[in-house]
C-alpha cells in the first residue's frame, strides 16, 4: 500500500493523505431504506486499487450533489489536474469525512459534507437543510455514493459563483478542484461531455431527467 501511494504521490504531487470513512458494508432495511456500515481508513488506503491481486481495498464511501438550474439543467464539474482524476466529468462532491469521535456519521452529516463540498467545488453556498436525500448509488466495486439534491438556481448565478471561486483561487496561488464546469439537460448533453466520466453520472442522470 504504502509503495503504491509512494508512486501516485511522485506522479500528482498535489496528491494528499488524511482521513477518510470506507464502506464496510450495504444491508437493506425496509422496504425503500439502507444501512450504511462505514469504518475509519486513511486516502492511502485507495492507492491499493493498483495493486493486481490486492485483497485489503475498501470500498469508498463519497456524497455529491445535483444542483439544478431554474431552466432544468443540472451542473456538473470537470476535475483539475492537480487532483486525483484529472479530467474526469463528475457531480460536485467528494469523499466522506470521519466525523468527530462520539458523533454519529448520518443523513444529517452526509447532508453537512455535501453542502461543504458544493460550495468548495464551486462557490455555492446554502443550509445543509435545504438539501434533500435523493439517491443511493453504488459501483460494480462496491464504492457507495449518497447523492443530494439542492433547490434550483439562476444559470446566471450559478456561472458567477464559479467564476468568482476560480479567481479567487488563482490569487491565492490555490489550484481548485474542478477547473470546467457545464450545465446539461439531457443524455445527450452528457455524452457530449467527452473525456472520462464518474461511472455514477450517466445513470443518475438518466433517472433525474427521464419523463
Amino acid at each position: 500500500m504504502h509503495r503504491a501511494w509512494d508512486e501516485a504521490v511522485h506522479a500528482n504531487p498535489s496528491l494528499f493523505d488524511g482521513p477518510v470513512a470506507a464502506c464496510a458494508g450495504l444491508a437493506p432495511e425496509g422496504h425503500h431504506g439502507f444501512v450504511v456500515t462505514w469504518v475509519r481508513t486513511t486516502y492511502r488506503r485507495h492507492a491499493l486499487r493498483r495493486v493486481p491481486g490486492a485483497t485489503a481495498c475498501l470500498p469508498s464511501l463519497f456524497v455529491s450533489v445535483l444542483q439544478p438550474t431554474d431552466d432544468g439543467r443540472v451542473l456538473v464539474g470537470r476535475m483539475s489536474s492537480s487532483t486525483a482524476a484529472p479530467g474526469r466529468w463528475q457531480l460536485p462532491g467528494g469523499s466522506v469525512e470521519p466525523p468527530p469521535a462520539g458523533e454519529p456519521l448520518d443523513v444529517a452529516a452526509l447532508g453537512r459534507h455535501a453542502a461543504r463540498e458544493l460550495a468548495e467545488e464551486t462557490g455555492v453556498e446554502l443550509p445543509a437543510e435545504d438539501l434533500t436525500l435523493w439517491c443511493l448509488t453504488r459501483a460494480e466495486n462496491g464504492t457507495i455514493g449518497v447523492q443530494f439534491l439542492a433547490p434550483a438556481r439562476p444559470a446566471s448565478l450559478l456561472g458567477e459563483r464559479f467564476t468568482v471561486l476560480l479567481s479567487d483561487g488563482t490569487a491565492r496561488g490555490n489550484d481548485p478542484e474542478l477547473d470546467r464546469m457545464a450545465l446539461i439537460c439531457s443524455q445527450a448533453d452528457v455524452t457530449a461531455l467527452g473525456g472520462t466520466q464518474v461511472d455514477y453520472l450517466e445513470p443518475v442522470m438518466y433517472r433525474y431527467f427521464a419523463p
